[in-house]
């Protein structure tokens, strides 16, 4: 790097103050996806105010741009955070808790918006040695329906042409200090389905008369398990959850249908595209054969999280300049999703975990929870990452 490791770190530890008041301040004001108003106004004015060369907003309804350009023309590596937060009721009793009842950043996405703010501040700072351009991609809508898809279509990826793309979340599953950046899948698809069963209704104490949905219905979940533990390599990995199973209206009244939602995961595309066709073929085949009908709908959602073999090595190296070497650890893919997904099939990346748990302060619960905080010691270490990421990448011959 042109700007010495050493000068980033000491920069990076430099804005722990304000990386800080920065996450807090969104964590008291959490906003659902494709409501981030307040947060995508916050995030712009703060880019303005840095002197980020071009700063766009409303792209995919609320997601916001900023692109910092080198005094030379080169690569463009484009930095991603997302924005928003979980419908659930916060318990932490944390002093910067939720201001916004039955909304709470659940899953560290207030921190991944800090983090990249003042990755912004630090660029800037830099901008006459950057060999390149850096975009700035705040997203809206993680957590659902997905805000990555819609801003790739309104033309994020492209004026100028991103060549490679990186990002961070913060995880509850490893210790802060620990860094985690791998080729390969390392998420989950997701996919929701929704069976709707038609039966024929009737009295509770005659059966016979009828074609019970409840009971069809169960003999789908059941079914739909032997999916998984029987037409799946052991190998390989794959859910079938069914979450949801409403019908009926009283004790005794047998319902003409049922409704049963879910949510399908795979770590290959061709096991997605298996699990699809057997999901069909399956609630369709066991309702007609007990007398009743079954439409099947699947709208898919996010594609399976794949990080470049090449960038992953390259954030690899790079973290290790960060932490010692033995706290850059790999682990196994996990079934949860992600829409990163989209922006690492527009351009090769990697999307790096960055442990953020401590047991001790009782800041380990897990992600999607009411208890979840993270220990904000994490910040300063994803300001460094990110930075050192698009710095170095650009200086690559």
């Amino acid at each position: 790097m042109l700007v010495s490791s050493s000068t980033i770190h000491d920069e990076a530890v430099g804005l722990t103050d304000q990386v800080v008041a920065d996450r807090r301040h969104f964590h008291r004001h959490p906003e659902l996806g494709f409501q981030e108003h307040q947060t995508a106004a916050y995030v712009a004015e703060r880019l303005r105010k840095l002197g980020v060369d071009e700063v766009q907003t409303g792209v995919a309804q609320t997601g916001v741009v900023g692109i910092i350009r080198g005094p030379a023309s080169g690569r463009v590596v484009l930095l991603r955070a997302d924005m928003d937060a979980l419908p659930l009721t916060e318990a932490t009793g944390a002093p910067y808790a939720s201001e916004n009842p039955g909304v709470h950043h659940a899953c560290g996405h207030d921190g991944h918006t800090a983090i990249l703010l003042s990755v912004a501040e630090l660029l800037m700072r830099h901008r006459d040695e950057l060999s390149g351009t850096v975009k700035l991609v705040f997203q809206p809508a993680e957590e659902g329906p997905g805000g990555a898809k819609p801003m790739i279509e309104a033309g994020v990826m492209d004026s100028p042409r991103v060549d490679a793309c990186f990002g961070l979340h913060l995880s509850n599953n490893h210790p802060v200090g620990t860094m985690i950046a791998q080729g390969g899948a390392m998420q989950a698809s997701a996919d929701e389905f929704t069976l709707i069963v038609e039966g024929v209704g009737g009295h509770g104490a005659a059966p016979h008369q009828t074609v019970d949905p409840i009971a069809v219905g169960s003999a789908i979940v059941a079914e739909l398990q032997r999916i998984v533990s029987r037409e799946i390599d052991p190998l390989d990995s794959a859910v079938i959850t069914v979450g949801e199973f409403h019908s009926g209206t009283r004790l005794n009244i047998i319902p003409q249908r049922a409704e049963l939602r879910g949510t399908i995961r795979s770590l290959r595309d061709e096991t997605q595209q298996f699990l699809h066709q057997r999901i069909r073929e399956v609630a369709t085949g066991v309702a007609s054969a007990a007398r009743a009908t079954c439409d099947v709908r699947i709208d898919r959602l996010y594609p399976v999280t794949v990080n470049d073999e090449e960038m992953a090595a390259f954030a690899h190296s790079v973290a290790e300049t960060i932490v010692p070497p033995e706290q850059v650890i790999f682990v196994k893919p996990i079934m949860g999703a992600e829409d990163m997904s989209f922006f690492l099939r527009a351009a090769p990346g990697c999307f790096v975990f960055l442990g953020s748990a401590n047991k001790e302060r009782n800041l380990h619960h897990p992600h999607h929870g009411p208890y979840f905080d993270f220990d904000e010691a994490a910040l300063p270490l994803g300001i460094e990452l990110l930075t050192k990421l698009a710095m170095t990448y650009l200086e690559r011959p």
